[in-house]
C-alpha cells in the first residue's frame, strides 16, 4: 500500500508539473502572437508605426528573401527605412485592409516561431516564417522568411 501511495504521488506531481509546464507555454505562444501582430502586422502593414517595430523587433533582425532564385537580406533599419519613405510619399492610412490568422506557434524554451497567413483585401498575400527569441526585455522577432502568394 505504501508502494502505491508514493507510486499515486510521483504520478500527481509529474501530472502537476506537465499542466504547470502547458499553462507558460501557451502564456508564451500568447505573448508572441501579442509581439507579431503589434510589430509586424500592426507596425508594418497596418499602421505603419515606426515606434512599434522598433518595440517589437530586435536591432539584430534580418529577412531573407528569394526573388528569382536568389537570396537576400533585409535589415531592420532597411525595412524601417522604406516605411518611412511609403509614408512621405503616401501619407495617412493605407487603402487596402489587411487581416491575418496564425497557422502555428511554436515555442521551445527562449526560442520560437510563429507562422502567419497574412491577407489584404480577402487575397493571400502573404505566408511568414517569424523567429523570436526571449530576451530580457520580452519576446523580440529576430528573423523571417516568407512566401508571396501569386
Amino acid at each position: 500500500m505504501r508502494r502505491f501511495a508514493v507510486v499515486l504521488a510521483a504520478a500527481w506531481a509529474m501530472f502537476v508539473s506537465t499542466a504547470a509546464i502547458a499553462e507558460d507555454v501557451n502564456a508564451d505562444a500568447e505573448a508572441v502572437k501579442k509581439v507579431v501582430e503589434s510589430a509586424y502586422v500592426k507596425g508594418i502593414h497596418i499602421d505603419r508605426d515606426v515606434e512599434a517595430v522598433r518595440a517589437g523587433f530586435n536591432p539584430a533582425f534580418v529577412m531573407f528573401r528569394l526573388e528569382k532564385g536568389v537570396v537576400t537580406q533585409m535589415t531592420i533599419d532597411e525595412w524601417i527605412a522604406g516605411i518611412e519613405k511609403s509614408k512621405k510619399e503616401r501619407p495617412g492610412p493605407l487603402p487596402q485592409k489587411t487581416t491575418h490568422e496564425f497557422s502555428m506557434v511554436d515555442v521551445t524554451g527562449d526560442a520560437a516561431v510563429a507562422r502567419v497567413e497574412l491577407y489584404k483585401d480577402g487575397k493571400h498575400v502573404f505566408t511568414d516564417y517569424i523567429s523570436l527569441y526571449r530576451l530580457a526585455d520580452g519576446w523580440k522577432i529576430v528573423g523571417k522568411i516568407y512566401y508571396r502568394h501569386p
